[in-house]
């Protein structure tokens, strides 16, 4: 009798844990997309921490590595998924020391190890500062802004990254709050469409406008009035605000 009780729950924990997971992949992806159109960088990556070992980092009890799961603006493709431990390079140092870090110049840089200089190098890259996404002690991942040509980070810059990474940490929290505890706002008033509702489900997994119009065989144009359309309907402004919505309400669950 308890464990057949017990299934609907369990059920419906995997379904927020599996919402919480499409919403912070979209979180992150736009925020490596934003990285580049908003802060004048040519390359935006987030590191995802995933531990590369059986412990932890002893120093700050965060994780001891991470994996970069998400980049806009890259050419070539070493490091696309790379491991990063906890300490190595510059956003390995900034996920060891919970802070910022940049350079000017990263392979000629002195601060810092050089395990990913062949990456680096392959795709052109100088300056580069990294921020960790940290809240309430918590680091949610580390955003990367590179420019392929030798300049210091100025203040502007600087403020920039960090207000966007800011952003998303706050979006990346309420995420993981809701896996443990999730909420729920009132479904829209006017029903989205299936297709809408497709559109929904391939944009909260982070892919682009062009990736979902070649999966569903629609035009970029015709994806935007999706989008736009359900954004309407969920009354929210972006992407990571609709991708929130979209997990509040129930539509991911229904998409999954």
């Amino acid at each position: 009798m308890t464990r057949a009780a017990d299934t609907p729950t369990r059920e419906a924990d995997d379904l927020a844990a599996r919402a919480a997971a499409l919403v912070r992949d979209a979180v992150l992806g736009d925020l490596a997309r934003r990285v580049v159109a908003d802060c004048g960088v040519d390359v935006g990556l987030v590191g995802v921490p995933e531990p590369s070992g059986p412990a932890r980092d002893r120093r700050t009890g965060g994780p001891d590595g991470m994996v970069l799961r998400h980049w806009d603006g890259t050419r070539a493709d070493l490091l696309h998924d790379l491991a990063v431990p906890a300490g190595t390079g510059l956003g390995g140092l900034a996920l060891a020391e919970r802070a910022p870090s940049w350079v000017p110049d990263y392979r000629a840089a002195t601060t810092i190890s050089h395990h990913y200089d062949a990456a680096v190098t392959a795709e052109d890259l100088y300056a580069m500062l990294t921020v960790p996404l940290l809240h309430g002690g918590t680091v949610h991942g580390v955003v990367y802004a590179s420019l392929r040509a030798v300049v210091p980070f100025g203040d502007v810059r600087i403020a920039a990254v960090s207000r966007l990474a800011a952003a998303a940490t706050r979006a990346l929290a309420g995420a993981a709050a809701w896996a443990g505890s999730p909420t729920r706002r009132a479904l829209p008033a006017t029903p989205l469409t299936p297709r809408e509702h497709e559109v929904l489900r391939w944009a909260a997994t982070g892919r682009t406008n062009p990736e979902i119009a070649a999966q569903l065989g629609l035009t970029c144009n015709t994806v935007t009035g999706y989008l736009k359309a359900a954004m309407h309907k969920l009354g929210v402004r972006n992407r990571t605000e609709l991708a929130l919505a979209a997990r509040e309400s129930g539509l991911l669950e229904a998409a999954s």
